[in-house]
């Protein structure tokens, strides 16, 4: 009688694929976050021209909660971290979150892991929350120090 062994593996192929392979995606987000915070680093944001106005801002006078985020990321870029802050303090948050998330991501990538990132339902709501929060008292009087 003849045994059936189990199916093995497609020969050719790596079983394990490269450091570069499994990092491609990550460097590659890294690499087009740098030339968009490198141009926004180069062509000053406030300096008219080049850039569009805030469409909420313009026709309703209203700072949605993205104004101001270009502004601190050119401050940003130059090392300007308080100034930053004062033109959009929820972007910069921003900014901080997508390094660490990117960190992890990068050394998951290098350890050959799954990277999936999910938030639950009630972290999602609050971050939702702690945005509508920003925009509405970045919009009152005594909200002005968050004002772009």
């Amino acid at each position: 009688m003849t045994s059936y062994r189990a199916a093995a593996a497609p020969t050719g192929r790596p079983a394990r694929r490269g450091a570069l392979r499994r990092t491609a995606v990550p460097l590659g987000v890294l690499g087009a976050v740098a030339a968009g915070f490198g141009y926004v680093a180069a062509v000053d944001p406030g300096r008219p021209g080049h850039y569009p106005a805030c469409p909420l801002l313009y026709y309703t006078g209203v700072y949605c909660p993205g104004c101001g985020g270009l502004r601190g990321a050119h401050a940003l870029a130059h090392g300007h971290l308080g100034t930053a802050l004062g033109c959009n303090a929820a972007a910069v948050a921003g900014y901080a979150v997508f390094a660490v998330v990117w960190v992890i991501w990068l050394t998951r990538a290098l350890r050959g892991r799954a990277f999936e990132p999910a938030l639950r339902p009630g972290v999602l709501y609050a971050l939702c929350g702690l945005l509508l929060a920003f925009t509405v008292i970045r919009n009152l009087p005594f909200g002005t120090a968050l004002v772009p």
